[in-house]
Protein backbone atom coordinates (compact mmCIF):
# COMPACT_ATOMS: atom_id res chain seq x y z
CA UNK A 1 0.00 0.00 0.00
CA UNK A 2 0.76 3.91 -0.73
CA UNK A 3 0.74 6.40 1.42
CA UNK A 4 -2.57 8.81 1.03
CA UNK A 5 -0.96 11.49 2.98
CA UNK A 6 2.47 13.25 4.23
CA UNK A 7 2.56 14.99 8.08
CA UNK A 8 5.00 15.02 10.78
CA UNK A 9 8.46 15.48 10.28
CA UNK A 10 11.32 13.40 12.54
CA UNK A 11 14.64 11.75 12.11
CA UNK A 12 16.16 15.21 10.81
CA UNK A 13 20.39 14.19 10.63
CA UNK A 14 22.86 15.73 8.34
CA UNK A 15 26.32 13.68 7.54
CA UNK A 16 29.17 16.08 6.59
CA UNK A 17 31.14 15.00 3.29
CA UNK A 18 34.36 15.88 1.46
CA UNK A 19 35.27 15.45 -2.40
CA UNK A 20 38.38 13.40 -2.63
CA UNK A 21 39.48 13.08 -6.07
CA UNK A 22 36.63 13.93 -7.53
CA UNK A 23 34.51 11.16 -5.20
CA UNK A 24 32.00 12.51 -2.62
CA UNK A 25 32.57 10.92 0.59
CA UNK A 26 29.77 10.93 3.54
CA UNK A 27 30.86 10.91 7.23
CA UNK A 28 28.32 9.01 9.07
CA UNK A 29 24.95 10.56 9.99
CA UNK A 30 24.34 12.65 13.00
CA UNK A 31 20.79 13.31 14.72
CA UNK A 32 19.74 16.91 14.81
CA UNK A 33 16.95 16.28 18.03
CA UNK A 34 13.78 18.89 17.88
CA UNK A 35 12.77 18.95 14.24
CA UNK A 36 9.63 21.48 13.89
CA UNK A 37 9.04 22.00 10.33
CA UNK A 38 10.98 21.70 7.27
CA UNK A 39 10.32 23.49 3.53
CA UNK A 40 12.07 22.83 0.42
CA UNK A 41 10.92 25.68 -2.07
CA UNK A 42 12.13 24.33 -5.81
CA UNK A 43 15.21 26.31 -7.17
CA UNK A 44 14.78 27.35 -11.07
CA UNK A 45 12.67 28.71 -13.38
CA UNK A 46 10.27 26.99 -15.88
CA UNK A 47 11.51 27.90 -19.45
CA UNK A 48 8.66 28.95 -22.01
CA UNK A 49 9.02 29.54 -26.11
CA UNK A 50 6.35 30.43 -27.42
CA UNK A 51 5.70 29.68 -31.72
CA UNK A 52 2.41 29.54 -33.31
CA UNK A 53 0.19 31.66 -31.05
CA UNK A 54 1.01 29.07 -28.34
CA UNK A 55 3.38 27.52 -26.04
CA UNK A 56 6.25 25.62 -28.48
CA UNK A 57 8.23 24.15 -26.03
CA UNK A 58 8.65 24.73 -22.21
CA UNK A 59 11.21 23.28 -20.16
CA UNK A 60 12.01 23.09 -16.24
CA UNK A 61 15.61 23.83 -14.70
CA UNK A 62 16.19 22.02 -11.26
CA UNK A 63 18.57 24.03 -9.38
CA UNK A 64 17.47 22.00 -5.99
CA UNK A 65 16.02 23.59 -3.47
CA UNK A 66 16.11 26.40 -1.48
CA UNK A 67 15.19 25.38 2.25
CA UNK A 68 14.37 26.30 5.99
CA UNK A 69 14.80 23.92 9.07
CA UNK A 70 13.04 25.17 12.25
CA UNK A 71 14.03 23.05 15.13
CA UNK A 72 14.08 23.62 18.91
CA UNK A 73 17.99 24.05 18.75
CA UNK A 74 20.97 24.02 16.64
CA UNK A 75 23.51 21.26 18.21
CA UNK A 76 26.58 22.56 18.69
CA UNK A 77 28.34 19.92 16.49
CA UNK A 78 26.16 21.14 13.66
CA UNK A 79 27.07 24.68 14.32
CA UNK A 80 30.95 22.96 13.89
CA UNK A 81 30.84 20.81 11.04
CA UNK A 82 28.24 22.93 9.16
CA UNK A 83 28.18 26.39 9.92
CA UNK A 84 32.39 26.61 10.22
CA UNK A 85 32.08 27.97 14.54
CA UNK A 86 35.39 27.12 16.21
CA UNK A 87 35.13 25.65 19.93
CA UNK A 88 38.51 26.46 21.94
CA UNK A 89 39.36 23.31 23.68
CA UNK A 90 40.24 25.16 26.27
CA UNK A 91 37.60 27.69 27.36
CA UNK A 92 34.73 26.07 25.56
CA UNK A 93 33.52 28.79 24.21
CA UNK A 94 32.36 28.50 20.76
CA UNK A 95 32.98 31.46 18.41
CA UNK A 96 31.74 32.59 14.61
CA UNK A 97 33.97 34.20 13.09
CA UNK A 98 33.18 36.49 9.80
CA UNK A 99 35.74 34.32 7.62
CA UNK A 100 34.29 31.46 8.70
CA UNK A 101 34.00 28.99 5.72
CA UNK A 102 30.35 26.92 6.09
CA UNK A 103 31.05 22.96 5.15
CA UNK A 104 28.86 21.04 2.88
CA UNK A 105 26.65 18.15 4.07
CA UNK A 106 23.93 15.99 3.13
CA UNK A 107 20.32 16.48 5.32
CA UNK A 108 18.37 13.43 5.90
CA UNK A 109 14.92 13.46 7.20
CA UNK A 110 11.48 11.04 7.13
CA UNK A 111 7.82 12.19 6.57
CA UNK A 112 5.09 10.36 8.64
CA UNK A 113 2.54 9.10 6.20
CA UNK A 114 -1.16 7.26 6.99
CA UNK A 115 0.81 3.76 5.47
CA UNK A 116 4.65 4.27 6.69
CA UNK A 117 7.06 6.97 7.01
CA UNK A 118 9.33 8.63 3.44
CA UNK A 119 12.88 8.89 4.04
CA UNK A 120 14.45 11.60 1.88
CA UNK A 121 18.06 12.62 1.19
CA UNK A 122 19.23 15.55 -0.04
CA UNK A 123 22.72 14.83 -1.37
CA UNK A 124 24.29 18.17 -1.17
CA UNK A 125 23.62 21.56 1.01
CA UNK A 126 25.22 24.46 2.43
CA UNK A 127 23.83 26.47 5.42
CA UNK A 128 23.56 29.91 6.06
CA UNK A 129 23.66 31.24 9.40
CA UNK A 130 20.56 30.78 11.80
CA UNK A 131 18.37 33.78 12.68
CA UNK A 132 18.97 34.28 16.24
CA UNK A 133 15.52 35.45 18.09
CA UNK A 134 14.32 35.26 21.78
CA UNK A 135 11.70 36.97 23.89
CA UNK A 136 10.85 37.32 27.21
CA UNK A 137 8.80 34.66 28.97
CA UNK A 138 5.03 35.70 30.46
CA UNK A 139 2.55 33.05 32.14
CA UNK A 140 3.52 30.71 29.97
CA UNK A 141 6.96 29.56 28.53
CA UNK A 142 6.74 28.51 24.74
CA UNK A 143 10.04 27.39 23.56
CA UNK A 144 11.21 29.74 20.20
CA UNK A 145 13.30 27.21 17.66
CA UNK A 146 15.84 27.89 15.73
CA UNK A 147 15.46 28.49 11.79
CA UNK A 148 18.04 27.21 9.70
CA UNK A 149 17.77 28.28 6.14
CA UNK A 150 20.36 26.53 3.39
CA UNK A 151 20.10 25.38 -0.12
CA UNK A 152 20.09 22.05 -1.65
CA UNK A 153 21.84 21.79 -5.24
CA UNK A 154 23.07 18.69 -7.50
CA UNK A 155 26.23 16.57 -6.17
CA UNK A 156 29.17 16.60 -8.50
CA UNK A 157 29.15 13.24 -10.93
CA UNK A 158 25.91 12.17 -10.72
CA UNK A 159 23.60 15.61 -10.38
CA UNK A 160 21.71 13.94 -7.59
CA UNK A 161 19.76 16.49 -5.82
CA UNK A 162 17.47 14.49 -3.64
CA UNK A 163 16.15 10.56 -2.66
CA UNK A 164 13.44 9.44 -1.05
CA UNK A 165 11.89 6.05 -0.23
CA UNK A 166 9.02 4.61 -1.67
CA UNK A 167 6.36 1.69 -1.42
CA UNK A 168 8.77 -0.62 -3.06
CA UNK A 169 11.91 0.30 -1.43
CA UNK A 170 13.57 -2.73 0.47
CA UNK A 171 13.47 -3.02 4.06
CA UNK A 172 17.47 -3.20 3.95
CA UNK A 173 17.36 -0.12 2.46
CA UNK A 174 14.57 1.48 4.41
CA UNK A 175 15.92 0.21 7.94
CA UNK A 176 19.68 1.30 7.15
CA UNK A 177 18.43 4.71 6.25
CA UNK A 178 20.21 7.03 8.63
CA UNK A 179 23.47 4.48 9.59
CA UNK A 180 25.10 6.50 5.78
CA UNK A 181 23.81 8.28 3.38
CA UNK A 182 21.69 5.86 0.57
CA UNK A 183 24.00 4.97 -2.74
CA UNK A 184 23.06 3.13 -5.11
CA UNK A 185 26.64 1.89 -5.61
CA UNK A 186 26.73 0.89 -1.91
CA UNK A 187 24.01 -0.46 0.33
CA UNK A 188 24.96 1.09 4.00
CA UNK A 189 26.50 -1.27 6.52
CA UNK A 190 24.11 -1.90 10.11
Amino acid sequence: MTNKVQFGLKNVHYAPYKVVDGEVTYEKPIAIPGAVSLTLTPRGELSEFYADNMVYYSAAQNDGYDGTLSIALIPEQFAIDALGEEKDEDDGVLTEKANARQKEFALMFEFEGDVKAVRHVLYKCSANRPTITGETTTNTREPQPNELTFISTAREGDMAVKTKTTAETSEEVYNNWYNAVYEKKTLPEG
